[in-house]
């Protein structure tokens, strides 16, 4: 019993007390990059401000310290702060505490681990139920976080997904190890086949859907048959060979530059979306070409539709919606000027997201509260409140995890190579596996009810709320040092990053004594066992709190 008192209190002591884990306290950015940042960030809130005044709407007010806490760990590191993380920045009394939190969360292995979860999702939806994909999932993913971790320019992402060799040549498998990490998946994802690259790229490189004129010409569509296979012929030296059930590259004609469209006998050549030609070089490689268009500043497509994506990751919505389907006779910016600046900027900047980040997070429009019952500032495209926004199946995990100190001690990786040549499933496998094709729309997020039982009752909640098995709830039970209304407050920071306020803290103290007082027998030790039943029920009952669940 000592040698588990002395190791609880010692948790207990870095639950309390322990500073930020994620990356030290550095200094903000550079002078010049933090000032480009602020004032981009003031464009933002100005060009915003016409269309909420003839609306006649006032905007929500800023969200507090802890609120934007819990936001902006959730968007950029995937998960809730730590009781130490939520304690040292709400005593922090510095001015610019935001912006070194920012900077401090762009500077850590979670936005990387983070962000290339968010890459994964966009480039490979397929991934879900596609056994390869899923088997070349790991790689793909190691293959981003060498990208994010460098702060690569998102042109130069791109460039080098696009003309990534292709073949049985090139980067095999993709499974990682003795391959290397590889993008592989993206092109098996699309079963090698031009069509299904070329609208993949369409959709997420340039914000346009060309899908619907693989067929036929749509009378209402911007873009013809002819046009759609044209694109697609940048993917024409693509081969690909079948092992079994299994789609596998095959040897690549890299400078090939036409097809025939399927069910006629026109060829058609490589044709960019804009109807220009490329001006081909010898010996240079189709879909090298293709990656010059595409990434290139003067590109009318590219800048947009990152910025206009990268925004309806942050708020939501999209100053564009669909963010899939930007160009067309039927689709309005609800704010032009806006995305013209913020395209103008990302590509003055070379691409780095990393600005375009600092930018948006130092915005009053992603720094207002979330709260209030104001029926007017529910109109999404006027971005005068925060919305509420559904957690990634990642991001929920990972805070229940960081919330409970739940170590996940039984299998191997999220992977599915990881699962086949390690055995046993983790339990983080299982509950990604429960919680997979929930909405693309963070704000219309829906909780199945396998979800909700999952979250109540199942192996991950069951271990974090108990009191033999919980990391948190032992170290502030075994803690002598710690008062109830002190532990409640630590549970409080450990799930909702915030502290309670007097009304919620008398209800559960309340709830704990008559709990106690209720304990049958009335032995110190029947009062010991309530005492502790009640702490983990107050706990069970935050982690499944809508406050928890959702980003707000």
């Amino acid at each position: 019993m000592n040698a588990r008192l002395s190791w609880a209190a010692g948790l207990a002591a870095l639950l309390l007390l322990v500073g930020p884990a994620v990356g030290a306290d550095r200094q903000p950015p550079p002078k010049a990059a933090a000032d480009d940042a602020q004032v981009v960030a003031a464009k933002i809130d100005q060009l915003l401000a016409p269309r909420q005044a003839q609306a006649k709407v006032k905007p929500a007010a800023p969200a507090d310290d802890a609120e934007f806490l819990r936001r902006v760990y959730l968007d950029l590191a995937g998960r809730i702060p730590s009781v130490a993380e939520a304690r040292a920045f709400l005593a922090d009394n510095r001015p610019d505490r935001r912006a070194r939190l920012v900077e401090r969360l762009l500077a850590s292995p979670r936005y990387v681990s983070h962000f290339a979860n968010v890459y994964r999702a966009l480039l490979i939806p397929e991934a879900g139920n596609n056994f390869l994909v899923r088997l070349q999932q790991g790689g793909f993913e190691e293959w981003l976080k060498k990208r994010v971790g460098a702060n690569v320019g998102y042109d130069r992402l791109a460039r080098e997904l696009l003309t990534a060799k292709v073949g049985n040549d090139g980067f095999g498998l993709g499974l990682g190890g003795a391959n290397g990490p590889s993008p592989v998946a993206f092109y098996s994802a699309k079963e090698f086949r031009p069509e299904n690259l070329a609208a993949g790229t369409a959709r997420v490189f340039l914000g346009v859907s060309v899908e619907c004129a693989q067929c036929h010409n749509h009378p209402f569509a911007d873009w013809k048959r002819e046009q759609f296979w044209g694109f697609a012929a940048f993917y024409s030296g693509i081969r690909s060979q079948r092992l079994m059930d299994f789609l596998l590259p095959g040897r690549e004609i890299p400078t090939q530059k036409e097809l025939t469209i399927p069910g006629t006998e026109k060829v058609v050549q490589a044709r960019f979306l804009d109807g220009s030609q490329p001006q081909w070089k010898a010996n240079v490689p189709t879909r090298t070409a293709l990656a010059d268009w595409v990434t290139s500043p003067s590109n009318p497509y590219f800048a947009r539709a990152a910025v206009n994506r990268t925004w309806a990751y942050f708020f939501g919505h999209g100053l564009v919606e669909p963010v899939d389907e930007m160009i067309g006779a039927t689709t309005t910016g609800t704010h032009p000027e806006l995305l013209d600046l913020l395209a103008r900027e990302f590509t003055a900047h070379k691409f780095d997201l990393k600005f375009l980040i600092r930018a948006l997070a130092a915005t009053q429009a992603y720094q207002r509260t979330s709260a209030g019952k104001d029926k007017a500032l529910e109109d999404p495209t006027l971005f005068a409140r925060m919305p509420l926004r559904g957690l990634t199946p990642e991001q929920l995990f990972d805070s229940v995890g960081m919330a409970t100190g739940y170590r996940d001690t039984g299998g191997v990786g999220d992977d599915l190579f990881s699962q086949l040549t390690g055995g046993k499933r983790s339990a983080r496998a299982e509950f990604l596996t429960k919680f997979a094709n929930l909405s693309d729309r963070p704000t219309r997020a829906q909780t199945t009810i396998l979800q909700a039982l999952s979250l109540m009752n199942g192996r991950v909640t069951a271990d974090a709320t108990s009191l033999g098995r919980s990391e948190t709830l032992g170290a502030l039970l075994d803690a002598p040092f710690l008062s109830t209304p002190e532990r409640i407050e630590t549970l409080y920071l450990a799930a909702l990053a915030r502290q309670p306020s007097a009304k919620e803290l008398s209800r559960a103290v309340r709830f704990i004594d008559d709990t106690v007082r209720d304990a049958q027998g009335g032995s110190p030790k029947a009062r010991s066992a309530a005492y502790g039943n009640a702490v983990a029920d107050v706990f069970w009952a935050l982690l499944n709190s809508s406050e928890f669940s959702l980003n707000h």
